[in-house]
């Protein structure tokens, strides 16, 4: 029948501070897929390769369908850039695919990424993800075409935005609780080549930060900027300010469909501690030399997937794992409040080498409970410390509920409840759609279901 049953498996969110025993499904066509979203039992959830931080894609107890075997490609056309392919093909695959002569030789590209290439097309849409190019493409939502959707009482259903646009729109970064997707129709970007021009300046101040922000967008694809998470008082904000566009030319051959290399083992304490990060932003702001700035023509694998070099990265954090803040604030007061955010954290002491700090355009996603919104958003991790880091994640997540902002459901394990109605006010017009078979620990946790 096409499908591979594990009576229980041990699930990990990628912070590894969460793991949960699981009823397993490994379907390998579309075909079974659909059986295993409409079979009789308790709730389930599509699964892809992991990647969120938290529980959103953990279902404790109860069921996953894992769709890696889902990877086949449907079509591309080389004319459109209009890809076709099924929900477990990851965006590593979608990139070897585009550098191929037949598919135009570097001219397309994926109009969005996050920061890693291993997470799957479902999954992406599912999480509607965003990268360092919101500014000018927006979130992954706002260039998918249709997809099919598999609910539990059988139906396979075609959604877009001119066919069941409700269900498309709650689909989009609908955390894999309205259904299985099952195939996706994406539109990709056109870009001049596979080769890209970046630039890294420092700079001394949040302030400065800004300023860079604001000179870049216009003319630069991708921008974000590290930041040094223990500088106070003057200094505070401090870090690299990162900008890239894509170039004519190959620049590198496309980067390997899977991690170079990969840490098997979990240290028995955190890699990443008070002496580990003080040393290491010592040395990253001091990698620019005396001039403050570097300008290089490339390949995108360093500028895009920096992390994606060592495969199981996060077990650096060591066997009590990590959390993930990450939260965007309105661009009314967004200085103010990030400059509070990183005060805290200062003060904390806690903190990882993993920040990042970028902007939001104002491009809307069509989807209901999608993440971006115009403004400035935060992010990076915390070793798992226990009470301590509960406290600090409590504390950063009520100055920016205060601020009118949100949090990431992607990356996070720890949201209040009330967090999450403040700040998506379209949930309760999403639980409409939400299949009654299909639950997550996220979508228990957050009470959009019981």
């Amino acid at each position: 029948m096409g499908v591979t049953a594990v009576t229980s498996r041990d699930h990990l969110g990628w912070g590894r501070n969460l793991r949960a025993e699981h009823r397993v499904s490994r379907p390998s066509t579309v075909r079974a897929a659909a059986v295993c979203a409409a079979a009789p039992g308790g709730p389930r959830l599509g699964h892809g390769l992991g990647r969120s931080y938290g529980d959103v894609a953990l279902n404790p107890g109860a069921g996953l369908i894992e769709t890696r075997g889902l990877d086949r490609f449907v079509s591309f056309d080389p004319a459109t850039g209009i890809l076709e392919a099924e929900a477990g093909v990851t965006l590593a695959e979608v990139l070897a695919v585009l550098a191929r002569p037949e598919a135009g030789g570097g001219g397309w590209f994926l109009p969005v990424t996050p920061g890693t290439r291993f997470v799957t097309l479902g999954g992406a849409a599912a999480n509607d993800v965003h990268g360092k190019n919101h500014h000018r493409t927006g979130s992954f939502g706002r260039h998918l075409l249709s997809l099919e959707l598999a609910r539990s009482d059988g139906r396979v259903l075609t959604c877009s935005p001119t066919e069941n646009a409700d269900l498309f729109a709650a689909t989009i970064g609908g955390l894999g609780l309205t259904g299985l997707i099952l195939r996706l129709r994406l539109a990709m970007m056109r870009v001049e080549g596979l080769a890209m021009e970046a630039e890294d300046i420092a700079f001394g101040s949040l302030e400065g930060y800004f300023a860079l922000t604001a000179e870049s967008e216009a003319e630069w694809d991708y921008t974000a900027a590290w930041v040094d998470c223990l500088a106070t008082g003057e200094a505070l904000g401090r870090g690299i300010f990162s900008r890239s566009r894509h170039a004519a030319g190959q620049g590198a051959a496309p980067p390997p469909t899977v991690p170079r290399c990969s840490l098997a083992l979990t240290p028995p304490l955190s890699m990443v501690n008070g002496l580990s990060l003080r040393a290491f932003n010592a040395a990253y702001r001091r990698r620019l030399g005396s001039s403050g700035r570097s300008h290089t023509i490339g390949g995108y694998e360093k500028v895009l997937y920096p992390l994606d070099a060592i495969g199981g990265w996060n077990r650096l954090y060591g066997p009590r794992g990590f959390h993930q803040f990450q939260g965007v604030v309105p661009p009314s007061d967004a200085a103010a409040v990030v400059a509070g955010l990183l005060r805290e954290i200062a003060r904390s002491e806690q903190g990882s080498p993993l920040v990042v700090l970028k902007g939001f355009g104002g491009l809307a996603s069509p989807g209901m409970l999608s993440f971006p919104m115009e403004g400035t958003t935060l992010a990076l991790d915390f070793p798992a410390k226990g009470l301590d880091t509960l406290r600090l994640l409590a504390r950063l997540e009520a100055i920016t509920v205060e601020a009118q902002g949100r949090l990431y459901p992607a990356k996070d394990s720890v949201m209040a409840a009330e967090t999450f109605a403040a700040g998506y006010p379209a949930a309760g017009a999403f639980a409409e759609w939400i299949d009654p078979a299909f639950s997550s620990g996220f979508a228990r946790r957050v009470g959009l279901v019981r």
